[in-house]
């Protein structure tokens, strides 16, 4: 049995194979609209119209996520040159004077020491400048991330409100835009959208950039939004089972 070296897999692209920003955002102008058209003046509909200008900025955060920083790349070239020219220097310094006197043995020893301890800081210097573009952007991606999990525990808090009960069994303060049980249904169905959106709007952060704390935010967004979806289904399935309960059956003996 022959075995094949590992070779990288360079996967195509195309508009059907990636998320289209301008098609999340485009889907979530038209739920904000029916929203509107059928609920007018809910709350609901103020959090898609406020989850539609975070979208964009979200889209524009997801450009800047995929396009290196050449400035800070620049000095970070510039940093890491200057500190292996201190280094070159000190470690010349330190191997090239020959010391004189008994103690010669010692004050080498320790500039051999003074050499390793500028090679340890020198290390520790690269890697925080190689590093600190991926920590910006980790950073902005994070804090974008934590908007939208905030995003879908507002959607919850509004579907929370809604009880099927109040539907058949009506109050006297009852809200009219719910009185009936296609309306409430319509509605769960409006949070599901916007809980769905969500989900897309945050993958689109590691579309393009690769990055483990932000893969693991995005996953956790996603788990919740689809726990949240679930939980408003299940509503849905009660306000069904409920509608026929109170339906009437049909005579018997006809069709």
């Amino acid at each position: 049995m022959s075995t094949r070296p590992f070779l990288p897999v360079k996967f195509p692209t195309g508009k059907y194979s990636e998320l289209d920003a301008f098609h999340i955002l485009n889907t979530l102008r038209g739920i904000e609209q029916r929203i509107h058209t059928h609920f007018s003046g809910s709350g609901l509909g103020q959090v898609s119209k406020e989850l539609h200008e975070v979208g964009e900025v979200i889209v524009l955060l997801a450009a800047k996520l995929r396009q290196p920083i050449w400035t800070l790349r620049a000095l970070t070239i510039i940093g890491i040159m200057g500190l292996i020219g201190v280094a070159a220097w000190v470690f010349y310094m330190a191997l090239t004077i020959s010391p004189t006197g008994q103690d010669g043995l010692m004050e080498t020893l320790q500039a051999i020491e003074s050499v390793t301890n500028e090679l340890i800081f020198l290390t520790i210097g690269i890697l925080f400048l190689g590093t600190l573009e991926n920590r910006l952007k980790r950073r902005a991606a994070l804090d974008s991330l934590h908007r939208l999990r905030s995003f879908a525990h507002v959607v919850d808090m509004h579907q929370l409100s809604k009880d099927p009960n109040d539907i058949f069994e009506p109050q006297e303060k009852g809200d009219p835009r719910f009185n009936t049980p296609e309306h409430l249904v319509r509605y769960l169905d409006f949070c599901t959208d916007l809980l769905s959106i969500n989900s897309k709007l945050a993958a689109l952060h590691v579309q393009y950039f690769q990055d483990n704390q932000v893969l693991n935010s995005v996953n956790e967004i996603e788990t919740l939004s689809h726990e949240l979806s679930r939980k408003i289904w299940q509503k849905i399935m009660i306000i069904d089972l409920m509608q026929q309960k109170v339906a009437p059956s049909n005579p018997s003996g006809k069709a």
